[in-house]
């Protein structure tokens, strides 16, 4: 297929293109999600720091960086209309180069992986396997609004929890821990919900059915509150389960602080969308580390 975006005399990309095509600031949600990993696992740092270092190689810049050069790769077309100034259809990563490197970084990102151990390879391979479905045909899941938020969840929160787990054990992560992360990878769906309201024009014009295209911005935002909040819910219960109140308090109070956004949010939620994702989604995160604090305790035998 011929390209049509825009021309370039440069036959390779300039490092800082590269750069903004891997998107920095979309790492610390899975970074936030591996450390909270690698608190609950109880294990001590000594000896670890080599496989420590490439697991937050793993989750920022080699994982979710491939992600973003895989999206932006396949909107490439849509990104001209709606931000012709990005990388690719901007002409500063010319040619067929936005593949290439999301090709690279993938080997990259499985190299690091296998070398880290076999737990991290597996929660690697299915990160990226859901990287590549979530913008490519034909599977394309961003297109849906349940199954596109649900993929970036999952990779986001569940599958970095599990990684940095997994790095400080050496093995697969205990039950509870495993519960956690995927909890807060379910909850996360919320959290993805609402990041599509800054899209939801673009989404209409292309296509895509996220939820605040199918459902409108004020049931959608209903729709995620709901998500973000029943699964913490039920981690408040697993804690005063194992015996953690005060970690279930933590919780607990940072839901009710939620709760009194949420309240907000829906008065007007595409315009305080933004407003809540500086206050809620760090109260949502806040209660992931105490969550994780709680499960370290555990595996140390403090139950």
């Amino acid at each position: 297929m011929t390209e049509t975006l825009a021309p370039s005399v440069k036959t390779l990309p300039a490092p800082a293109a590269v750069l903004e095509l891997f998107k920095p600031v979309t790492w610390f949600p899975p970074m936030w999600a591996f450390l909270c990993g690698v608190v609950s696992s109880g294990a001590p740092l000594e000896g670890r720091w080599p496989f420590l270092i490439a697991g937050v190689a793993l989750t920022g810049p080699l994982v979710c960086a491939t992600s973003q050069a895989v999206n932006d790769w396949f909107d490439r077309h849509v990104d001209a209309i709606n931000e012709p100034n990005r990388p690719i259809p901007s002409g500063r990563i010319p040619g067929r180069w936005g593949l290439w490197i999301s090709i690279l970084w993938t080997g990259v990102s499985l190299v690091v992986a296998a070398l880290t151990g076999t737990w991290v390879l597996a929660a690697v391979v299915v990160g990226l396997i859901l990287a590549w479905a979530y913008s490519a045909p034909p599977l394309r899941l961003k297109q849906s609004g349940i199954w596109g938020p649900a993929s970036v969840g999952l990779s986001y929160e569940g599958l970095a929890w599990f990684t940095g787990a997994a790095v400080m054990a050496g093995a697969l992560p205990s039950t509870p821990v495993i519960l956690l992360a995927l909890l807060y990878s379910l909850g996360a769906h919320g959290i993805m919900t609402l990041n599509d309201f800054k899209a939801i024009e673009g989404d209409r014009a292309t296509g895509v059915r996220s939820l605040p295209v199918t459902l409108g911005p004020e049931r959608a935002a209903r729709v995620a509150c709901v998500v973000m909040a029943v699964p913490q819910v039920v981690v408040i219960a697993l804690l005063v389960g194992w015996d953690r109140p005060i970690h279930a308090a933590v919780v607990a109070l940072s839901l009710v602080l939620q709760g009194l956004a949420m309240v907000r949010l829906l008065r007007d939620p595409r315009r305080l969308t933004p407003w809540y994702n500086g206050t809620g989604v760090t109260l949502y995160v806040l209660g992931m580390m105490a969550s994780a604090l709680a499960v370290a305790s555990i595996g140390k035998g403090g139950a």
